[in-house]
């Protein structure tokens, strides 16, 4: 299955391949929560119900709870996290997890609107 990409104006919407039909999300949403969080973003997508999530503080836990009606599946997959550094408004980093501590696969916002 292709990721697909959508651009609507300056923001874009990125499909979940593994959200069902029609999960996704807008990249201003993802922005407006980053931003408000005052924090960048683990990747953190793990094989477990989302009640089991070691990481309830990454991309993977967000876009369970919010962008899906499949929230026991991974969604922060890595074509995912490539097509958010496609969009040139993320780059890909090594940092911290705020959960674990441990150094992790994760994105910060580089270019908001």
């Amino acid at each position: 299955m292709n990721l697909r990409l959508w651009e609507n104006g300056l923001d874009q919407f990125i499909d979940l391949p593994h959200g069902g039909p029609g999960a996704g999300f807008r990249i201003s949403a993802l922005i407006a929560h980053i931003q408000s969080s005052g924090r960048d973003y683990v990747q953190g997508q793990q094989n477990c119900i989302l009640d089991e999530h070691t990481k309830p503080n990454s991309l993977d836990a967000w876009l369970r709870q919010n962008c899906t009606e499949r929230p026991g599946t991974r969604q922060a997959v890595t074509r995912v996290a490539q097509a958010l550094v496609a969009s040139g408004r993320f780059e890909s980093v090594r940092m911290p997890c705020p959960d674990s501590g441990r150094r992790c696969k994760g994105l910060r916002l580089v270019n908001a609107p």
